[in-house]
């Protein structure tokens, strides 16, 4: 860590006396490798090759896929640029992720992990360089993180909190070196879930001590009501005209007592504790609708986009796949199984957002084993052969964009701010609904740049590192390029995103 404090605190600092020097509002991400000294000293060759290969592996790629700038990288460390907060937030958290699983079988004292800080401010740009307190603030926002953890400033947090669905933590007003004004500073948590999780060990702490003072209430009113009997009988007792027959009438409400366990039947119909509700695994289970596709070989592909050359033609077996995305109501059987990793929000008939694809892959997994049918998700040319619905034209309607038969964001007076239920939309010539806008989906596939050296018989493409995968269909905030059959994208295979979802497949 030395190595890039010192570069940063003698020249971000005091920038070179230019007049004239270009200025840009940018997101800018700086990240720093935690222990790097104490790596060095262990293994200075080994660990300057294992940065080198996460800067090319991971780093580079990853800020280059979100539409950022690399201004240098620093030894032990990187700086980067992004016009879009949003894309600077997701970004570090992809390089987070990645690094987690790079770090999965090394030792933990070995392990390369990244503290990073992101900070939205107005900078000088050189050509290989930036400088201003944009850079500073972002310098000692990652100085005060954890390893592998994101930490960003207020003015990116205004930016994205509608934007991004993550969870974030407050950490309140830092006062940090350098900079006049505390900047308020946040812990990006990337699993929405773990909004609930981390929100406030205060909050969990008030809630025990309420549970308590409750618990104490509680017993103490129970015992007042079971010490009650005991005080009438001793007042009932201590007139000393009492007939010496009166404790036969106290001895009689003791012997109804101790046959009020045996109602008769009128009494047994009076009202009782309702019946337990039945556990979800009591509840059958309702398998998403299919349509089977004959299967045949067509043209995959299209010249349109780089992305999807060369058109070539694949052969597809016979197969099944969903007749509509997999929805919220569908998904949350599968959360309330304890099998997918959270409880959808929306409505039951919406299709499932927020998805990774290795959530994806969970559900299909849950559901494969509760009906023992082989669900999976469809391969991106099993995708493509049914979005088609055997035509070969631009959108299985025809050449020309028409308004009702897809939900983008240009596709007509049905488009909205929020995916509508599946279904909405008339189904393709093969009877699938949404197979273009509406929702994101996975398929199988690992991502390729293109389709050099795809296979041809249908089957998902997976050799490759599978640190991404194919997304299809484009959704409601894309416009209507993305509803194409032919349109793919890639993104994180273990990152969630609001649009992503996802519909499933079955061999026959």
């Amino acid at each position: 860590m030395g190595e890039i404090r010192n570069f940063r605190s003698g020249n971000h600092d005091e920038p070179p006396p230019h007049s004239g020097m270009p200025r840009r509002l940018a997101a800018i991400i700086v990240g720093d490798i935690a222990s790097y000294s104490r790596l060095m000293q262990a293994d200075e060759e080994g660990t300057h090759a294992r940065v080198k290969r996460i800067e090319r592996d991971i780093i580079q790629p990853s800020i280059i896929e979100h539409h950022g700038s690399l201004v240098k990288t620093t030894g032990d460390g990187f700086i980067a640029i992004f016009d879009s907060p949003v894309e600077a937030v997701r970004c570090s958290i992809v390089i987070q992720q990645n690094l987690v699983g790079r770090n999965a079988s090394i030792p933990k004292h070995s392990r390369l992990e990244y503290r990073i800080g992101v900070n939205l401010g107005d900078v000088i740009v050189e050509p290989d360089d930036i400088y201003g307190d944009g850079v500073n603030i972002a310098t000692r926002i990652e100085g005060i993180a954890e390893p592998g953890q994101v930490y960003i400033s207020g003015a990116i947090y205004e930016q994205i909190k509608h934007k991004i669905v993550c969870g974030y933590e407050s950490l309140g007003d830092r006062k940090v070196k350098n900079i006049t004004d505390p900047v308020r500073v946040y812990r990006v948590l990337p699993d929405a879930d773990a909004v609930g999780r981390t929100r406030s060990r205060r909050e969990n702490a008030l809630i025990f001590l309420l549970a308590i003072t409750v618990l104490m209430m509680a017993a103490g009113v129970l015992w007042y009501l079971l010490a009650q009997p005991g005080r009438v009988g001793e007042q009932a007792a201590a007139p000393p005209a009492a007939p010496a027959a009166s404790p036969i009438p106290q001895a009689v409400p003791s012997e109804a007592a101790t046959h009020t366990p045996q109602p008769s039947p009128s009494l047994a119909s009076s009202p009782s504790p309702p019946a337990p509700a039945p556990s979800p695994s009591a509840t059958p289970l309702r398998e998403p609708e299919m349509i089977a596709i004959r299967g045949g070989t067509f043209a995959m592909g299209s010249n349109d986009d780089p992305t999807e050359r060369p058109v070539h033609q694949v052969t597809i077996k016979p197969f099944s796949i969903g007749k509509y995305p997999v929805t919220v109501q569908e998904w949350n059987e599968c959360a309330a199984a304890k099998a997918c990793g959270f409880t959808a929000t929306g409505k039951d008939d919406a299709p499932v957002s927020n998805v990774s694809w290795t959530d994806a892959q969970q559900y299909v997994a849950w559901l494969a084993q509760a009906t023992k049918k082989p669900y999976r998700l469809p391969s991106e040319a099993e995708w493509e052969y049914a979005a088609r619905g055997g035509t070969q034209t631009k959108y299985w309607w025809g050449d020309k964009l028409q308004p009702g038969m897809a939900g983008c964001k240009d596709c007509g007076e049905l488009a909205a701010e929020q995916p509508a239920k599946a279904g909405s939309f008339k189904p393709n010539p093969f009877g699938l609904y949404d197979m273009g806008g509406g929702i994101d989906q996975w398929v199988e596939d690992c991502w390729h740049k293109n389709y050099q050296g795809a296979p041809s018989d249908g089957s998902a493409w997976t050799s490759a590192d599978c640190s991404s995968h194919v997304l299809r269909s484009g959704s409601w905030k894309n416009d209507s390029r993305y509803v194409r059959p032919s349109n793919r994208g890639g993104y994180d295979t273990g990152v969630r995103y609001p649009t992503h979802g996802f519909r499933i497949a079955l061999s026959p």
